[in-house]
């Protein structure tokens, strides 16, 4: 019989909220978080509840603010701007660093607030902190030659991210254009990370970086953080129908911006045999239940090898891990090791569900559909945001699952017997971030890897969207605007030489690194 699992003792939800209003009281008070713009922590917004993915229990709720206080802040933005953009470079690398030191010195907090709020197990919720410290400490190296020749942008950088990683994806940009000469407004993601991002802004704002960090409905706080002339960039990290919306938006306005959408992202088996690397892949495939931009829902498999990729795949996926990510036997066991916990919350866990049996209404059939596992959850808990994995093949045309990322622990595969096949079917969504090709012979793979329709190919081997001088992008739909990493980032956040291309995917342009 399995042992009873409880809490591990420290990581409760009570612990960590007290530790964040220890560590930085000005963001905090006893029952909400507050709003920080002109420079103060503001007790202005309607704070609504939240429940955490992890068990449904209630968490700290977002202080939503209006239209009108949101137009206040980012006029206030860049009032803050118009001062740092001339502070010189060695007092903002100096001050960036500190800020990175205070982060470092709370990464176990910002980690335990990551699990309670967005449902990342631990080992994934300190990597998300670790990347966002390493890959700004990169750029402090590197930023002498970056801002050569080029100054800030005339107004503050706008940041709207999804809540999958506050930390390495939001946290990351935002002080990368801050070293870069730009005052930054960030907006909490709906759905999740309020607290993190917080105690994290608060750290930064004690270094005299000029952050904003407000909350609110993108709809009361569009106008404001996408539509002010104030701004001088949107920096944009979401879905596609929000993306295209705003993307209408900074083009009408001419606006400098940085769409990060998403798109179906697909892994090609042709004329493949070897069956232990993609075994071997698959789990990683999992981490953090494919809620990210990078996640590969769609295997396009050559039909006469399918047998052969079951055999390799089934036992991987079967091999999962998901669970309550701070459970544990012993008050002295470390966390346990999980693929994944939760997913966002409980209505996307029933959407996926719902999208699943209606696939399997119309044709797909089920390949794998694993169980939760009592014994990794504590007795009586609420498991309604969790979902174990589940692969269907060939999904009917008509289903959201054939066109579009689930964001979640679902994949789909489709067969095929030609070549021309095979790459309709990895190009299915007219653009990814993402893509891998396993195929035996590098010729093969020369020959057909530029014709899918993605910013970074994989041969045989996951790409992701990379840290320090990586770059990234994506084609067709999953990308508006300049491209980022390495010193692109920085380029997208600054003014160059007079009739300046940005590398990137634009309305009148299309250029690539």
């Amino acid at each position: 019989m399995a042992p009873t699992l409880a809490l591990k003792p420290g990581t409760a939800w009570t612990d960590a909220w007290q530790r964040a209003l220890a560590a930085a009281p000005e963001a905090f008070r006893d029952d909400r978080v507050l709003n920080l713009w002109a420079g103060t922590w503001q007790p202005d917004g309607l704070s609504l509840p939240a429940t955490s993915p992890v068990d449904g229990s209630s968490i700290a709720g977002p202080p939503r603010l209006d239209s009108a206080a949101a137009e206040q802040a980012v006029r206030a933005s860049l009032d803050q701007h118009r001062a740092w953009r001339h502070i010189p470079l060695p007092e903002r690398r100096a001050r960036v660093g500190a800020a990175l030191d205070a982060l470092t010195e709370h990464r176990e907090l910002l980690s335990l607030l990551l699990v309670w709020e967005i449902g990342k197990p631990w080992r994934l919720a300190q990597a998300d902190v670790d990347r966002a410290v390493d890959g700004v400490r990169w750029y402090l190296d590197h930023i002498d030659a970056m801002t050569e020749g080029r100054s800030p942008l005339d107004g503050p950088v706008s940041n709207i991210a999804s809540w999958n990683y506050p930390m390495s994806v939001l946290v990351h940009a935002m002080l990368v254009q801050a070293l870069a000469g730009n005052a930054v407004i960030a907006k909490t993601p709906t759905d999740g990370g309020l607290a993190c991002l917080t105690l994290a802004c608060a750290l930064i704002r004690r270094e005299g970086i000029p952050v904003t960090l407000v909350s609110g409905s993108g709809s009361e706080l569009s106008a404001a953080l996408v539509r002010s002339p104030e701004i001088g960039c949107v920096s944009f990290v979401g879905g596609r129908d929000t993306g295209a919306r705003i993307a209408t938006a900074v083009t009408d306005l001419g606006k400098r911006h940085i769409l990060e959408q998403e798109g179906l992202n697909t892994w090609g088996v042709w004329n493949h045999t070897d069956w232990s690397a993609l075994a071997a892949a698959i789990p990683k495939l999992f981490d953090y239940g494919k809620q990210r931009c990078t996640a590969y829902p769609r295997f396009v498999v050559q039909r006469s090898a399918f047998d052969a990729f079951l055999a390799a795949y089934l036992p991987a996926v079967a091999g999962i891990r998901t669970g309550h990510p701070l459970a544990v036997a012993d008050p002295a066991d470390p966390l346990p090791e999980l693929d994944f916990g939760p997913l966002i919350n409980a209505a996307k866990a029933k959407e996926l569900t719902e999208h699943a049996a209606e696939a399997v209404e119309r044709g797909a059939v089920p390949l794998f559909r694993g169980a939760l596992d009592p014994d990794r959850f504590l007795p009586g808990q609420d498991t309604s945001a969790y979902l174990a994995p589940l692969t269907l093949l060939n999904p009917p045309t008509s289903s959201p699952l054939y066109h579009a990322e689930p964001f979640g622990p679902v994949d789909t595969v489709v067969l095929v017997d030609t070549e021309a096949e095979l790459l309709a079917a990895m190009n299915a969504s007219g653009g990814a971030l993402v893509a891998t090709l396993s195929t035996d012979t590098p010729e093969t793979f020369t020959r057909l890897a530029p014709q899918i329709r993605a910013f970074k190919i994989g041969h045989g081997a996951p790409r992701s969207r990379g840290d320090r001088e990586e770059l990234f992008g994506g084609f067709g739909a999953s990308w508006r605007g300049a491209f980022v990493g390495g010193e692109l980032l920085v380029h997208a956040v600054t003014e160059g030489p007079a009739g300046e291309r940005l590398p990137g995917n634009f309305p009148e342009y299309q250029l690539m690194p």
